[in-house]
């Protein structure tokens, strides 16, 4: 009996190499994408929705996201974990649709926070109270570099080295950029007290 449940258990762990094996052998490609896309999906989605804030935004992201990995699978040459690939192509899909809503609303790059608030306030599957809101308004208020570190660091508890890889910043520079975020929502949200 404990023989069987071993390779039950194993095959429910992520194994990265032996995934990575999968997804360059044309006959076990397409499963194993099949499992990146169940492994990834949520995380990325929560990534991605914290970034464009807007509910069927983030669900168009991040299919075009899955989308873009699986045209460039035969590219990917395994330098960088899977995740980290994903969330890569992840946080430049948000960023290319950032900026296309921007150069389309007429909306200066100092005003996003603004834009971004409102996109917020009438998503209808926002349902944060005051505090929340509150919250939001702070972390929308960053730069896009810092807002972008923050999320990862304090919402997805993400390792510098491994935002490093996906953002192609130094460890020091991502350290001192969520520091300054920080202490800038800290300001924000005790500002009215």
């Amino acid at each position: 009996m404990r023989a069987e449940i071993q390779p039950i258990i194993r095959m429910q762990q992520f194994n990265e190499e032996e995934l990575m094996i999968q997804l360059r052998d044309p006959s076990k490609q397409r499963d194993a994408f099949t499992r990146v896309v169940n492994l990834f999906s949520e995380k990325l989605y929560w990534q991605i929705r914290k970034m464009v804030l807007d509910h069927e935004d983030a669900n168009d992201i991040l299919q075009n996201t899955f989308l873009k990995a699986w045209t460039n699978l035969d590219g990917f040459r395994g330098e960088s974990k899977i995740s980290t690939w994903m969330h890569k192509i992840a946080v430049n899909e948000c960023i290319t649709f950032l900026n296309k809503q921007r150069s389309m609303n007429n909306v200066p790059l100092d005003d996003t926070d603004v834009y971004l608030l409102d996109t917020l306030r009438a998503d209808d599957y926002f349902d944060g109270d005051e505090l929340d809101m509150k919250l939001q308004k702070a972390v929308l208020s960053l730069p896009e570099k810092q807002r972008i570190v923050f999320n990862m660091k304090y919402y997805d508890d993400m390792k510098y080295e491994d935002m490093s890889e996906v953002l192609g910043t130094s460890v020091g520079a991502l350290k001192a950029s969520y520091h300054h975020a920080v202490k800038k929502i800290e300001a924000f949200l005790t500002d009215d007290i």
